[in-house]
């Protein structure tokens, strides 16, 4: 019998699942953040997964890896190290140890370290771990084989019973975590709904793993727990990433303003389950179009900003690109439509799986001619709810174009959400033309207000009209080439947008006001830069953290707060593009930079280590 396993408590713990991409890492990985999250814990995940549709068997480049945080209170990152580390083949082994903190635990499929698996994984040795220098505690477990075992009476064949071998290895992890297997088991039902022999091949594979690690100890003498800590907001929650969130926050949107939600895309990593998610939802009035390009995605879009819907179009870095001859039409149209960027490596195709913020400068310029669009940017996987609700307020009341960035980090990435009440929300009240109106109307007629134009839906009666991307007249709307006119309509443009400023929040400063650093950012690196201020403030350093959502215009108080502080430090991942854009509109802002380009998050311990010697010169 043997002998009773001691629990201990931990306040937080990262868990890393690592091998081929054919393996099943980020459907384990998924299954237990979501039991976590279930459990009232706080989750940050990150999937990092290979740019190859399917890379050879065994092979470095074909590591697909899901890295998880849990935390007894918030977490705001999936961590810069991991506790755990699962590595089903020597290629998981050789390209993921080097997240695995040296106390930390690595579990390997022994079955998966023959000769040839070895030799894939240009080893030029037998051992694996003296040849890398691993001193961590390794538990060798034959998962392959015994995932055969476990099902030689199921009728499956051997490969459909290898494909479950990533279920045992998830037991494995869930008995040193003392994680509920029923949660699991009901996510594996509702995975394999229409295939209900693999899902209870998948679910007794799981408990077989739990048992390995109860009935051996798994070369742990103890297990841990996480246990909730602090009161959460009492509602209903769910494990949501940030694609998903934007799909929600565009018909949230959509509901609120009264209009129909029309998407017209094209698929591109890492945007297509933003396509995916919304096609599934025609009941609530979504339209989806999947077109036959990227021109054609944003094309179809400015048509159906034209005839009156709520009209999005989505992509990456790439496809804004093919985009911009529209996104342009939609400028001198000033017609609302909301573009999302979910950026990822380039240039070119790049790194299409990895996550960069390399596009800012695109959002910003890059089109033709004085085109000026606000620009915002989604901080987290569940912000992406919000910034997406956001956009569409901007786009339907200042009759304009908006890009939404976000990038494949917190795209991709999830964290426990709690499920809004959409009532809380503020209106979204699109700038329609009156009844009252149609006499003396035309088409640049503006909302004194906000400068924006006013939205006449085609049909409207008395409003007939047309627009197009030749410059206007101002005052008739007829097509002009008038020197005087065209200056008019440009500055016109740009004050509208401008003007949206006076609609936004201030941006806000947390930590000290007297701080000896601020640290700023924009988009998904809120959380690590948020970590990394905290860190400092615990080490009894002065610093402060201010995080861009609203970009362009910025907020009010942007140059007020920038200028306040001795020493700020711009740290974004490219080569400096955000510091380079408040340059040029903060007179004589000229701040530290922090830059990496490195396809991956930033680390929490480089960035403490960098303002360290900032706040140090």
């Amino acid at each position: 019998m043997a002998e009773q396993t001691k629990i201990k408590e931990l306040d937080q713990v990262i868990v890393r699942f690592s091998g081929d991409s054919g393996d099943g890492m980020q459907l384990a990985g998924n299954i237990f953040s979501t039991i976590s999250a279930t459990v009232g814990n706080d989750i940050c995940t990150f999937p990092d997964y290979p740019a190859d549709i399917r890379a050879p068997q065994g092979v470095l480049t074909g590591v697909s890896g899901f890295q998880v945080h849990i935390g007894a209170d918030k977490v705001l990152t999936p961590g810069d190290a991991c506790d755990v580390l699962v590595a089903m083949n020597p290629a998981a082994l050789k390209t993921q140890c080097k997240y695995c903190k040296p106390t930390g635990a690595i579990i390997i499929d022994s079955d998966s370290f023959t000769a040839k698996d070895l030799e894939k994984a240009e080893f030029k040795t037998d051992d694996p771990i003296a040849e890398l220098g691993i001193k961590n505690d390794i538990i060798s477990c034959p998962i392959s084989s015994m995932c055969v075992e476990s099902l030689k009476d199921s009728g499956l064949d051997n490969k459909s019973m290898l494909r479950c071998k990533n279920m045992l290895a998830l037991g494995i992890v869930c008995w040193i975590f003392d994680r509920d297997l029923k949660l699991a088991e009901g996510m594996i039902r509702a995975k394999f709904a229409k295939k209900p022999e693999i899902a209870e091949a998948n679910i007794k594979v799981l408990n077989d793993g739990y048992n390995f690690g109860h009935n051996t100890h798994a070369s742990i003498s103890h297990t841990y727990r996480i246990e909730s800590k602090g009161e959460k907001a009492k509602g209903l929650y769910m494990d949501i990433n940030g694609n998903k969130a934007t799909a929600y926050g565009l018909m949230a949107a959509a509901e609120k303003a009264g209009l129909k939600l029309f998407l017209g895309s094209y698929p591109i990593t890492p945007a297509t389950d933003i396509l995916h998610e919304l096609a599934k939802h025609k009941s609530m009035g979504v339209i989806t179009m999947q077109a036959e390009d990227e021109i054609a995605g944003c094309a179809s879009a400015v048509g159906a900003a034209y005839a009156g819907a709520l009209a999005c179009t989505s992509t990456s870095g790439p496809g804004v690109c093919l985009k911009s001859e529209a996104i342009n039409l939609a400028v001198i149209t000033e017609l609302p439509l909301v573009i999302i960027n979910v950026q990822r490596g380039g240039p070119s195709t790049g790194l299409p799986t990895k996550s960069e913020q390399t596009d800012l400068l695109q959002a910003l310029f890059g089109r033709n001619g004085e085109s000026p669009l606000p620009v915002i940017a989604a901080t987290s996987p569940t912000d992406c709810f919000d910034a997406a609700y956001n956009a569409c307020k901007i786009a339907v009341e200042h009759m304009t174009p908006i890009v939404l960035l976000t990038d494949a980090f917190i795209a991709n990435g999830s964290a426990a959400w709690k499920l809004p009440d959409i009532n809380e929300y503020a209106a979204i009240t699109p700038n329609f033309v009156t009844p009252a109106m149609a006499e003396g109307w035309t088409p640049y007629m503006r909302n004194p207000e906000s400068g924006a134009r006013y939205w006449a839906v085609p049909g409207t009666p008395g409003f007939m009209h047309r627009i197009g991307g030749l410059e206007k007249s101002n005052a008739t709307g007829a097509i002009s080439t008038a020197p005087d006119n065209h200056e008019l309509m440009v500055k016109l443009r740009a004050e509208k947008v401008d003007r949206i400023a006076d609609s936004i929040p201030n941006v806000e400063v947390y930590g000290a006001e007297d701080a000896d650093l601020l640290i700023v950012g924009f988009g998904g690196t809120y959380g690590h830069l948020r970590e990394a201020a905290d860190e400092l403030i615990k080490q009894g350093k002065k610093v402060a953290h201010a995080h861009f959502t609203y970009i362009n215009p910025l907020p009010r108080n942007a140059a007020e707060v920038l200028t306040r502080y001795k020493k700020v430090v711009v740290a974004e991942q490219n080569l400096g593009q955000f510091a380079a854009f408040l340059r040029m509109k903060i007179d004589g802002f000229n701040p530290y930079q922090y830059n990496e380009v490195k396809g991956q998050p930033f680390t929490v311990s480089n960035l403490v280590e960098a303002f360290t010697k900032i706040m140090e010169e």
